[in-house]
């Protein structure tokens, strides 16, 4: 009986195990076959910041000639930074994210975007659909901050996000003509 409950237990720990994502692993609803028809595609962007991995994973709407920041996306108005799940940001480190001071952990951005600036939440429930952003979203919050919105001579036809590590390390996200810069740093 104790070799079968160990033989048992053997296979049924790693199954459980595979069952949980690792730490900045990147999660979607959907099977592969469903996730692979979605219009706007999955993507991450990942930077060594101050010796660990910090990640994003998100989806990338497209412009398809329409006016998406200000017409289709009204300013004052939240967005969950993609399509889709909310935009994920996993940080391994005690972090300020536009001046968000936030513990290790996964968290999900939702920024209202203005014509200048951009106000960017940083919150604690990353398991949900990216919409609606409503009152029991936003109660969840750990914080925000707010980027100034720089203008783009060519427009960006899909969503596009990078991390960039250095002295001024930031998650830059460009879509049509708007760049903005999120401060993603050590806290310390």
């Amino acid at each position: 009986m104790r070799i079968t409950l160990l033989a048992v237990l053997g296979l049924a720990l790693p199954v459980a195990l595979a069952g949980q994502a690792p730490p900045g692993a990147c999660t979607h609803r959907g099977t592969p076959a469903d996730l692979a028809k979605r219009p706007s595609p999955l993507d991450s962007v990942e930077a060594t910041i101050d010796g660990a991995v910090v990640k994003v994973c998100y989806g990338r709407p497209s412009a398809r000639g329409r006016t998406m920041l200000g017409d289709v996306l009204p300013f004052g108005t939240p967005w969950r930074l993609g399509a889709n799940e909310p935009t994920r940001l996993y940080v391994p480190f005690a972090a300020d994210v536009a001046g968000v001071h936030v513990p290790p952990g996964t968290y999900s951005l939702y920024v209202v975007p203005q014509q200048a600036s951009w106000e960017v939440h940083v919150n604690k429930v990353v398991d949900r659909w990216g919409i609606p952003i409503d009152d029991p979203v936003q109660a969840q919050d750990a914080g925000k901050g707010t980027v100034a919105v720089e203008t783009l001579a060519t427009p960006i036809e899909q969503l596009t996000m990078r991390l960039v590590a250095g002295p001024t390390s930031a998650l830059v996200v460009e879509w049509g003509k708007t760049r903005v810069h999120i401060p993603i740093k050590k806290a310390g």
